[in-house]
């Protein structure tokens, strides 16, 4: 029996655990589409994904295009035969030539239990709206977004406590092993049958934007601590204080506080800085001033000299 050739299109950390199971389960990979290299740092040198990272590894083929909309741009991934297109967190339009390309189509792995967000970024949208449970639904692809009939389905239950990362790297895994499953019924001519998203629950998860990280003060102290774990580590929740960006990278919810105007700090004690909410306090635990490095909230007062009445933010910039 001809091994069943695995095309892959792929950009991050989530993605590349899915490549090496892939590779890991023995099947061949003549190609591997992912996003051109780009500026990291404080330096901005150019850095390859970690999809790239580990097809350069392994000697496979790696092909980088800017878009795949134009023939001339999709010609040189066509013209390498593959039986399956495995899709990850590409972070391209495929059109529908590119579709049409493996005899097997395109499948995509996808870290949200479908229909409940589609789109570019389910996994912060889940924690976001304070999910309890999200999943890797690994889909036949079509012309919609995240549209086509699921071929599997796991449920991952969300820790209280998770942040995006942490949920990533759960995911990352639920997900490689359902593809690596998923191709296994594919190659033994055993497709897995497919079935319809639900008519019902669909939610749309928009890329995430870096405004959008900036704390609210005048909302509920929950939603401050959602914010926080589902922005963590990228773009990062941030706030102002004495008018310079202050990145929040750990917090928790206080639902008890003494009033006062939302951004305003009602105590500053061992355990961190508290800082009124529209609803309860938000406890800062680490912080990250601009220029800085991560740091408890504990230093930063003390060497800020922040105390009670101090103000984060301002509830008119955060509207």
């Amino acid at each position: 029996m001809t091994p069943l050739r695995v095309g892959f299109a792929g950009t991050p950390a989530f993605a590349a655990e899915a490549l090496a199971a892939i590779l890991a389960a023995g099947y061949p990979v003549p190609v591997v589409l992912t996003q051109p290299d780009r500026p990291q740092g404080r330096g901005l040198r150019l850095a390859a994904s970690p999809v790239k990272a580990l097809a350069l590894r392994h000697a496979l083929p790696v092909l980088q295009p800017p878009t795949l909309r134009t023939p001339d741009a999709r010609a040189p991934a066509l013209a390498i035969p593959v039986d399956v297109l495995v899709v990850a967190a590409y972070g391209l339009i495929l059109p529908p030539e590119v579709l049409a390309w493996p005899r097997h189509g395109g499948i995509n792995i996808h870290a949200s239990k479908l229909p409940r967000w589609r789109g570019a970024a389910p996994i912060q949208r889940a924690l976001l709206a304070g999910d309890t449970a999200t999943g890797v639904t690994i889909m036949q692809m079509d012309e919609g977004l995240d549209t086509g009939p699921m071929l599997d389905v796991v449920e991952v239950p969300i820790d209280p406590r998770a942040t995006a990362g942490m949920l990533t790297t759960r995911l990352a895994a639920a997900g490689a092993e359902a593809i690596v499953r998923v191709l296994g019924r594919i190659a033994g001519g055993d497709a897995p049958p497919s079935t319809a998203q639900p008519a019902d629950g669909a939610t749309y998860a928009a890329k995430v934007g870096r405004d959008e990280a900036r704390l609210d003060w005048t909302l509920a102290a929950t939603a401050l601590d959602r914010a926080v774990r589902a922005f963590d580590p990228a773009p990062g929740a941030f706030t102002e204080f004495a008018g310079a960006p202050l990145k929040v990278w750990a917090a928790e919810p206080i639902l008890g506080a003494p009033s006062a105007p939302p951004g305003t700090v009602v105590a500053v004690g061992s355990h961190g800085i508290d800082v009124r909410c529209g609803e309860g306090a938000l406890r800062l635990v680490t912080v990250q001033p601009a220029g800085g490095k991560r740091m408890s909230a504990v230093a930063f007062a003390a060497g800020r000299a922040v105390v009670p009445g101090a103000e984060f933010g301002a509830a008119r910039r955060c509207r």
